[in-house]
């Protein structure tokens, strides 16, 4: 069997990882990187760090407006299925690369694989939340991280070809922790951080840092970046801490703040992008993470480390279990308070309840092999 696997993003490379180790045992794997990650720190770098192997197809799209790069990655897509003949497509998550993987092979009939189905946020103003839905109506097999995640696709009457394996991730996170631990330490890590000096504070304060005194943040999303307003208003949060903010940078994020800031900050340090082991050690480190990731939220929750969201919903709810994962709206008082009120120190458990066993890439498989999908299970 020959499956042709769409990744192009960050967390689709950690996700990836564990599926495509187990798939290759067995079949043939075509692995297509789209580039919507470009950057080495959030592309290369991960791929050498998790074994994976090198993309037989890299269509280079780089950044762009979602129907532009949506666009050219589902013309390069096409082009690539048209060339190779793959019985079935693979895709991940939620992102334009997920999106246009499943419409491609849709299109020609080719019978669609999503991991990470099912997942909704319930807000259709996220460009997420439309590439999933639409990924999901598309699909022949679904794979769910969660028991809500099966709910939700029952609730949009898709039952046929859905299974709970697990969350792939969760694998990822398993594998990989003991490796950041053994590699890492948390002088290491603050040495070789290339902090952005014209943003925020220097080196010598940053290596001062200890395990446990330090937030660890991400801001990404298109619903805290599109605009200043809101990124400022984190920001001007960050500042209040009581202890000093982390925060490795997205290049769209980066662009904004440099584009907008006419100051330094005291409290935040910039940062390029870490790897993924650097991230894993920094998330289980930190006294917090503070973010508008979805994967973030969760390998923290699977870390025991407090996150506070800052989103009016998740689509990971199970991470909200006991108050681990908090949402804030975008009012910086708000944040500060969440962020400083609640220390936890106890090591969260609850992670093998809702996220499988660390097994979900084997039990993917063994179901691909068994079943064989044929043909797409709706049209849209």
């Amino acid at each position: 069997m020959k499956v042709l696997t769409v990744i192009g993003a960050r967390p689709q490379f950690i996700k990836a990882a564990p599926v495509s180790r187990e798939l290759r045992k067995y079949d043939e794997e075509i692995l297509v990187h789209t580039g919507q990650h470009y950057d080495r720190n959030m592309s290369d770098i991960f791929f050498e760090e998790l074994s994976i192997p090198k993309p037989d197809y890299n269509l280079e799209v780089g950044s762009g407006n979602h129907g532009w790069q949506t666009g050219q990655m589902l013309i390069k897509i096409e082009e690539v299925i048209l060339k190779e003949h793959p019985d079935a497509l693979l895709v991940y998550g939620d992102t334009n690369s997920t999106l246009a993987g499943a419409l491609a092979a849709g299109k020609l009939h080719i019978p669609v694989i999503h991991v990470e189905a099912g997942l909704r946020s319930f807000n259709m103003k996220m460009p997420e939340e439309q590439n999933r839905i639409l990924t999901d109506h598309i699909s022949s097999l679904l794979f769910c991280p969660t028991e809500t995640a099966v709910h939700n696709l029952k609730n949009e009457g898709i039952s046929q070809g859905v299974y709970h394996i697990g969350d792939v991730m969760f694998d990822a996170v398993l594998q990989n922790i003991n490796a950041a631990a053994q590699k890492y330490n948390m002088n290491s890590i603050l040495s070789r951080l290339n902090v952005i000096g014209e943003l925020g504070r220097n080196r010598i304060n940053i290596e001062k840092i200890t395990p446990k005194q330090y937030y660890l943040a991400t801001i990404h999303r298109a619903e805290n970046t599109y605009g200043y307003e809101k990124l400022k208003t984190i920001l001007k949060a960050f500042e209040l801490l009581d202890l000093p903010v982390i925060m490795p940078v997205h290049p769209r994020t980066r662009k904004i703040v440099e584009d907008n800031v006419g100051r330094r900050f005291n409290n935040i340090f910039f940062v390029e992008p870490v790897s993924y082991l650097e991230m894993l050690y920094m998330t289980q480190n930190a006294r917090k993470v503070i973010t508008d990731s979805g994967g973030l939220q969760k390998e923290a929750f699977f870390l025991g480390t407090a996150c506070v969201t800052l989103r009016d919903q998740t689509e990971w709810v199970e991470t909200l279990t006991d108050n681990w994962n908090v949402l804030s709206k975008i009012d910086h008082n708000e944040i500060v308070s969440i962020v400083i009120k609640e220390k936890r120190i106890n090591v969260n458990n609850a992670a093998h309840k809702f996220f499988g066993q660390g097994n979900a890439a084997k039990k993917a498989v063994e179901i691909i092999r068994q079943i064989k999908p044929e043909g797409r299970r709706a049209a849209i």
